[in-house]
């Protein structure tokens, strides 16, 4: 059967780029690379604007070279004003922006000699021994590829059925100060000195760039998104009342919509499509962080593909016990029974911040998460657990976001 490619990879964000590199790179050694193509929407509004990623690891790392900044000190304030800094150890947060991400990224493929093409997809599916990505290309002629397996990284048009969905929604402003305001040693993960939701929370994040320069958040997990003023009215509270920086410029702005969910995102669409990135479940759903369980997913089915096994064999990115944490975490703040902000100062101010971030990764043992999960309010996190098998699983009207 003749095939266009072995691999078709939808999307050139993170998930789709990263695997589509992680397939192609030679390999000394090994059996040759899989013919691949990566496919792309044609610029307009189906193109995901510049947006920041967040992550950490020990180290240097494979992306050290495009990064934004990095901290090895985390800072939390808690709702009384009271300042938890806490050193990393081995870990590095690091802030990374997506267009050098992706320039780099689309450098190493043209190296590798993948194919990549403007089409706007409109499915992908199994048709006999092939998988079909069908759409139009950027003239609006239809357009079609069969591979023997395609990686679908589109976000899906709608999340699936959940006992919770809460949405990590946020507005950052690119500011430039007229004096020094900020700690280039320290990024800000949570800053709860902001009035508060009934349930969920609120918070200010902060990452510093210099001492004149950083990218300054305001962020909410709550069922509902805001109006663009509430945002724009939250963020000058915050900048000017809380960090008090005085005269400042903004010189760039992102936003974005992430989903919380307790829903169990499918993996695949047929025997040979799968799904990767957010479409695949990558996203962490306490915490919204994606980027550093994409780096993971894309090397372990690049391992399975190029060693011939199927890409089904490849456990889910996050594990079922780290799953069920984030479910009850989720249905605790949904409830309005654990306090966010007191929740998250008492955790990192009780926790050293390494274990918190391995925590947040799926890195730590049984024994570490009961000591962490000790370290919570214990009543109500127990009553959220004991109710989640009673609660019905509902699809949320919410679609899905990146961060």
């Amino acid at each position: 059967m003749s095939w266009d490619a072995d691999v078709t990879v939808v999307g050139a964000g993170a998930a789709g780029l990263s695997l589509a590199v992680e397939l192609a790179k030679p390999l000394p050694g090994k059996r040759p690379a899989p013919r691949v193509v990566v496919v792309e929407a044609p610029p307009g509004p189906l193109r995901s604007p510049a947006r920041t990623w967040c992550y950490w690891e020990a180290d240097a790392g494979p992306y050290d070279g495009l990064l934004a900044a990095s901290w090895n000190q985390l800072r939390v304030y808690a709702p009384d004003g009271a300042v938890i800094d806490r050193p990393l150890g081995p870990l590095r947060y690091k802030m990374l922006r997506s267009d050098r991400f992706e320039a780099a990224m689309a450098e190493r493929l043209d190296a590798y000699g993948v194919e990549v093409r403007r089409t706007t997809v409109e499915s992908a599916h199994d048709a006999g021994g092939a998988a079909l990505v069908r759409g139009r290309d950027a003239s609006g002629a239809p357009a079609v590829l069969r591979s023997g397996l395609v990686f679908d990284s589109r976000p899906p048009r709608q999340l699936p059925a959940a006992r919770t969905t809460l949405l990590q929604h946020f507005l950052g402003w690119f500011v430039r100060t007229a004096e020094p305001a900020f700690d280039p040693g320290a990024a800000i993960l949570m800053d709860f000195r902001l009035p508060q939701p009934s349930r969920g929370l609120a918070f200010g994040y902060v990452l510093p760039l210099s001492r004149y320069e950083a990218l300054v958040e305001y962020t909410e997990f709550s069922r509902a998104a805001l109006y663009e003023a509430a945002y724009e009215r939250a963020l000058r509270h915050y900048c000017g009342s809380v960090l008090g920086l005085g005269d400042y410029t903004v010189q760039g702005r992102e936003q974005g919509v992430i989903p919380m969910s307790d829903g169990l995102f499918p993996r695949r669409a047929g025997r040979r499509v799968f799904f990767i990135g957010a479409a695949g479940g990558a996203t962490r759903p306490s915490t919204g962080y994606t980027f550093a369980a994409i780096q993971r997913q894309s090397r372990h089915l690049a391992e399975a593909v190029r060693a011939g096994r199927s890409p089904a064999r490849v456990p889910a990115v996050h594990g079922r016990r780290a799953r069920a944490m984030d479910a009850v975490l989720l249905r605790a703040l949904d409830t309005g029974r654990v306090a966010g902000g007191p929740f998250f100062a008492h955790l990192f101010s009780s926790v050293p911040a390494e274990k918190v971030l391995r925590f947040l990764d799926g890195a730590t043992s049984p024994w570490e998460d009961l000591g962490i999960g000790l370290r919570t309010p214990v009543v109500p996190m127990v009553r959220s657990l004991l109710e989640l098998p009673l609660l019905p699983r509902s699809v949320p009207a919410a679609g899905p976001g990146h961060r």
